[in-house]
């Protein structure tokens, strides 16, 4: 049963003509979870393509499941973040698989500046999956407590990338 599993496999991979990021006019979109210190959340990105090697996005993401501090419920405010971002699309440039992309990037939001890796990789044509760390680089309280430190830290993503 494992052999042909494996060889089913890699039949399916062998036939994948996807392709990671496209250059200009690409349309990528993710839904994922979302994991940090304190909680986890689903997590909502569009990627939209500038150039050969560029692109600038939206993200948007929602804490589900928090760790109150002092027994206070978390509120709206305190569970949402939103960022633009943008970012240099190196799949090509490291002549990766045209179904695997690296793209690291500056994000700017609500809560911070900070910085993002990710990579995703695309099965078919239409549906991928993609994982993604960010940390914050310069926030904007110097004075982060309680509900502050919510998407306000390292964060970690995993979910699934779609082309539009």
């Amino acid at each position: 049963m494992k052999k042909t599993i494996t060889l089913v496999a890699i039949i399916m991979v062998s036939l994948v003509n996807a392709q990671a990021f496209k250059g200009k006019g690409d349309i990528k979109a993710q839904v994922g979870v979302n994991m940090q210190d304190g909680g986890t959340g689903i997590n909502f990105s569009a990627d939209f393509g500038l150039g050969e090697n560029m692109s600038y996005g939206f993200v948007a993401s929602y804490m589900l499941s928090v760790k109150e501090p002092d027994g206070t419920s978390a509120k709206f405010g305190d569970r949402a973040d939103a960022k633009v971002r943008f970012n240099a699309n190196l799949g090509s440039v490291f002549k990766l698989d045209k179904a695997m992309d690296i793209y690291p990037g500056l994000n700017l939001g609500l809560r911070n500046f900070g910085a993002h890796l990710g990579v995703r990789y695309f099965f078919s044509e239409g549906f991928g999956v993609y994982t993604e760390a960010g940390i914050p680089i310069a926030r904007y309280d110097r004075n982060i407590q309680g509900f502050d430190e919510y998407n306000n830290q390292f964060v970690f993503q995993i979910g699934a990338s779609f082309n539009l």
